[in-house]
């Protein structure tokens, strides 16, 4: 029997979700930031339905600093965020500074607490041009911080680093997740926009997946 040793960062989007399924084995705690993105609340719904599917303890911490103190269009309401894609120069102003160590940092604090190993996160390599936390090489230094800082050599799994949205989308057709249970728009409406840099990615990545788009979509 696989021990579950590990602790997820999990939002509620296509990617973490995918990671949650395909690793359910390993993971024994998710946790959800709430950092006052626009998005956060539609995110966290779906991340709390997917971990009581699976059966899986999932808690949610509150990061109001970050809304706070941080710029970023996300941070800053639906009609901040810009439009197009994320090759996009004007996506830059989605980035919410160092969000991804922050939340690697807590998370590892409370995987030793927990007496759990590692830390899965699901970055991706369609993130790597405008997010500096999302590339390999952070990731790598990242886990070699929080090996040295803590006793019990806490580390990052990553396993969709170098992976596209389409072939982590193609995971999850083959886990058979229902997308439709999942939320991705960063201008954080009922239903997606359809237009932002990741609605557009989420688009791209289910057709190329081979799978029938479930998202609602506003007009």
């Amino acid at each position: 029997m696989t021990e579950k040793n590990a602790i997820i960062i999990l939002s509620g989007g296509m990617d973490s979700v995918t990671l949650l399924h395909d690793y359910k084995e390993h993971i024994a705690l998710a946790v959800t930031f709430d950092y006052g993105s626009n998005h956060n609340k539609r995110e966290t719904d779906f991340a709390a339905y997917h971990c009581k599917l699976l059966g899986i303890e999932h808690i949610v911490i509150p990061l109001e600093f970050m809304g706070k103190y941080f710029k970023s269009s996300l941070l800053e309401g639906a009609d901040a965020i810009p439009e197009g894609h994320y090759e996009d120069e004007n996506m830059k102003s989605t980035v919410v500074p160092f969000r991804n160590g922050i939340m690697l940092a807590i998370a590892c604090g409370l995987a030793e607490s927990r007496g759990l190993k590692s830390v899965f996160i699901a970055n991706h390599a369609g993130n790597h041009a405008i997010y500096p936390d999302c590339r390999a090489t952070f990731i790598a230094s990242m886990s070699e911080s929080m090996s040295y800082g803590t006793y019990d050599h806490i580390g990052i799994n990553a396993p969709y680093t170098s992976l596209t949205k389409t072939q982590i989308a193609a995971i999850g057709k083959q886990l058979g997740i229902d997308y439709a249970t999942t939320y991705s728009c960063y201008k954080g409406g009922e239903k997606h926009c359809g237009k932002c840099g990741t609605c557009v990615e989420r688009k791209e990545a289910l057709r190329e997946a081979g799978i029938d788009d479930p998202t609602e979509y506003e007009k």
